[in-house]
């Protein structure tokens, strides 16, 4: 498998390319530099030594010693004068020489001021990139519940300043946005609320006993159909109180939190012939807000009871502030489990027929672990049912 070059730089993090450019452009000028002074040298060299005579002068304590090339001239006694003419071949070779020593040693200079470069330049481009790697983080701590939160950057008006101030502005409009529709959730539901108890009342007074059985039949099945629309009403107040983040928090006892709603749904659990068990050794402390945790597990307990099989279990587990509940029940398709944590969404096909609930439970429990910073997953188990994990972020 051939490499592409190109596509293997693009792999690279901008700050490593951009010292690469860095680093080839000073290779290249220099490599430019070293050619441009190599030819000017070479040049040079040549004209100055055009026509030049060398000339000895050998004296009594200073004798020739060795052979003298056959073009010297000269009588050879003590005192004579001998010239040594340079020949156009010696010349060359001297030249040659040094121009060489040159090449090398300024390539060697060259490569060092390279490396040096390199190192600079990645010290530069991190600087330069310092206000790109604090917006990245800023960005990243930003979510759904903290949209107040701004990059604020300082420092000149440049591109970087007014791309920042572009994501300021977004994030101004996505927190109105959410607001706006948290308020609209909040205040349908409370208007809601009004009408349904009025309606209940009605049923109630207008249609006291005694009634022909037909009628009581009738009362009996508003009144449900009153009571299911109030639970849904309650549970969309609990999930835009959820999706507003957490205002106060307070150290909360998972392990006596998660008994207290195994004894609620005790009694729903044995309608249902499911057994139901907690497992917890010791107290497990975490930071959040207490109601809105117990609403979580008493959705999640709720779940795994509810979407059972007669005889089944549900065995809820404890481990230093992770709560794992696991449940019999009908397979569920891993690649639907995402799905199971949107609002009134139920899956296969026990989830899709009449059953209690409006499918709020997940979704509400996955918004209250969001506003505490905590992670919820679910896992289908190999003979059926899920497996949903709650880990809760030690206490600060």
């Amino acid at each position: 498998m051939r490499l592409n070059p190109r596509a293997l730089l693009r792999r690279l993090p901008f700050r490593a390319r951009l010292t690469a450019a860095i680093t080839g452009l000073f290779l290249l000028t220099g490599t430019g530099l070293l050619a441009f002074v190599v030819v000017l040298a070479r040049h040079g060299t040549a004209e100055k030594v055009d026509g030049l005579d060398i000339s000895y002068h050998p004296t009594a304590d200073r004798p020739i010693t060795g052979a003298l090339p056959t073009y010297a001239s000269g009588r050879g006694a003590p005192g004579d004068s001998l010239e040594i003419r340079k020949m156009e071949e010696t010349v060359q070779a001297v030249q040659d020489t040094a121009l060489r020593q040159m090449v090398v040693w300024s390539a060697v200079g060259v490569l060092v001021l390279a490396l040096l470069a390199g190192f600079l330049g990645w010290w530069l481009a991190g600087r330069a990139l310092r206000p790109v790697a604090s917006m990245t983080a800023a960005a990243r701590r930003i979510s759904e519940q903290n949209l107040h939160q701004r990059l604020a950057l300082t420092g000149p008006d440049d591109e970087l300043h007014r791309l920042a101030d572009t994501f300021d502005a977004m994030l101004d409009g996505l927190e109105r946005a959410f607001e706006s529709q948290r308020r609209f959730v909040a205040n349908a539901s409370h208007e809601l609320k009004t009408p349904l108890a009025a309606q209940r009342t009605s049923l109630q007074v207008g249609l006291a006993d005694p009634l022909p059985e037909p009628l009581a039949e009738v009362r009996a099945d508003l009144l449900a159909t009153n009571r299911e629309a109030e639970r849904l009403v309650d549970a969309l107040l609990l999930l835009a109180r959820s999706d507003r983040g957490l205002d106060e928090t307070e150290r909360v006892d998972l392990t006596a939190t998660t008994r207290l709603v195994a004894a609620d749904l005790a009694a729903a659990a044995g309608e249902r012939r499911v057994d139901l068990t907690v497992e917890a050794a010791d107290a497990a402390l975490v930071r959040g807000d207490r109601v809105l945790l117990r609403h979580l597990l008493t959705n999640v307990v709720r779940n795994a009871v509810q979407y059972n099989h007669a005889g089944g279990h549900v065995r809820v587990r404890i481990e230093d502030r992770t709560v794992t509940v696991a449940n019999t029940g009908p397979p569920v398709p891993a690649g639907k489990i995402p799905a199971l944590f949107e609002p009134f969404r139920r899956l296969t096909p026990d989830r899709t027929a009449p059953t209690p609930g409006h499918g709020l439970g997940l979704a509400i429990a996955a918004s209250i672990a969001e506003a505490h910073a905590a992670d919820l997953t679910a896992a289908p188990a190999p003979s059926g049912g899920l497996t949903v994990t709650l880990r809760l972020p030690p206490p600060p």
